[in-house]
Formats: C-alpha cells, structure tokens, sequence
C-alpha cells in the first residue's frame, strides 16, 4: 500500500506522438498510476494515436491534451518514450521543444527511453549531460555535446534514461524514485563519464529480424500504399515543375 502511495497528488506528462513504442508507454504509465499518479497524454494532435511494436503498428491510446493545451507549471514529472517514428515527429515540432525545456528549465523530472532523447537532443538540452538510449542514436547523443552511456539506467540530476525495452524494470524502478522527488532537482545522482560508451558493433538481432515475421500486406493495406505512393510522386513531381525550367 506504501509504494501505491508513492505518488500520490502527483501529475505527470507522457508526451508521445503516433508511432511510439507501445510498451514503453502502457509499462511505464501502468507503474505510475498504479504508485498514485495522474498520467496525462499529450501530444500533437486530439484523439486517438498509434503505438508499435517495433515495425508492426499496435494499439491505439486516447490523447488527454494537446501541446497547446498543456501547461508544464501543472505536472511534476516528464516521460518521453521512443519507438523509431514517435520522438521523430515531436522533435520536429516547436511546440514540443518549448514544452521539454520547460521542464528541465525548472528542474522537473525527465525520464526517458530508446529513442526518446532525440527529443531532448532537438530542444539542445544535452550538452553536457549524460545519458542511455536506443545504441543507433548514440552518434547523435555524442554530436549534441552528450556522454553517451550503455547501461540499462542512468541517472543525472533531473534526468533518467535506459537504453530500450529490455531495460524496462529497472527503468520503471528508477523513473518512480525519480518522479517521488521533489523539483528544482540540480546534483547529479552519479558523476559524470569522462568519454561515452564505444559504438556497438552490430545493431540488436531483434530489431533486425523483426520484419521478417511480419505478415503480408492485406488488400486494403495494398490499396492504400499504393495510393500514398501516387501522392508522393505526384507532390514530388509538382516539386520538379516549380525547379525546373
């Protein structure tokens, strides 16, 4: 009953976008309300968005707020899942990098996994920091001025990340002694790496092999590729005709 309490009273923002890793959301949000929290979804448009499982697309979960409507003065605590598509679409957006600075601005608690730090990459919040993510965005933790760490947890200061979903318990064990915390969160937990984690060698077999036991295509799905298809030739070909003489 002690650990459901652990939370209580407090307000957390799960920013995602369609294309987020299914399970790095529903674990993570699952622990927190289950330790007391309120856990809202925002994101960058109203309804319903997709999550995945890796290549092949997974539930959908209901949208609670849209950045425009969200206010980072209302919550205590920041999540930023991955998945390949998710943090590519919101750290193209504005209105999501104001909104995670926001949060490191007042030394909220972040937590963040496989690739979600991109976002944090985007809002140029990492230089300096240290931190674990998805092993094929390493390069872009080092070019942004970050240590990059291969470890299932890292902890620093107002930030905790993990590596991808294999890291999920330790990570969810970690995130709830980290959103219990009180804001403005300054010292680093742990001191920081002198040089990041060498490259991996290889990327993980089950990224790799994951679309190979994808099924094929249904019609309807055939249908409407095929369609997005013309529609990116014919926008590309529009392109041409206003560049070429």
């Amino acid at each position: 009953m002690k650990e459901r309490k652990k939370l209580a009273g407090k307000r957390i923002a799960a920013l995602v976008a369609d294309g987020f890793e299914q399970i790095e959301l529903t674990v993570p949000m699952k622990a927190l309300r289950a330790a007391g929290a309120t856990v809202d979804v925002v994101s960058l448009r109203h309804g319903k968005i997709r999550g995945m499982n890796v290549h092949e697309p997974g539930a959908r979960v209901r949208v609670d707020r849209t950045l425009a409507e969200a206010d980072p003065a209302e919550y205590d605590g920041l999540l930023l899942p991955g998945g390949f598509i998710n943090p590519d679409l919101l750290r193209q957006s504005e209105e999501a990098r104001q909104f995670v600075r926001a949060f490191d601005n007042l030394r909220k608690p972040i937590a963040t996994i496989c690739h979600g730090p991109w976002v944090l990459a985007s809002a140029e919040l990492v230089s300096g920091r240290q931190l674990a993510s998805w092993p094929g965005i390493r390069d872009d933790i080092v070019h942004a001025g970050g240590v990059w760490r291969d470890e299932e947890v890292v902890r620093d200061g107002n930030w905790l990340s993990s590596r991808g979903p294999q890291d999920l318990p330790a990570f969810v064990r970690e995130m709830l002694d980290l959103f219990a915390e009180t804001a403005p969160i300054h010292a680093a937990a742990s001191p920081l790496a002198a040089q990041s984690s060498p490259a991996r060698t290889s990327p993980p077999l089950a990224a790799v092999g994951a679309t190979a036991f994808l099924p094929a295509p249904s019609r309807a799905r055939k249908i409407l590729s095929g369609a997005a298809t013309l529609a990116m030739g014919g926008l590309a070909l529009f392109a041409l005709r206003r560049v070429l003489p």
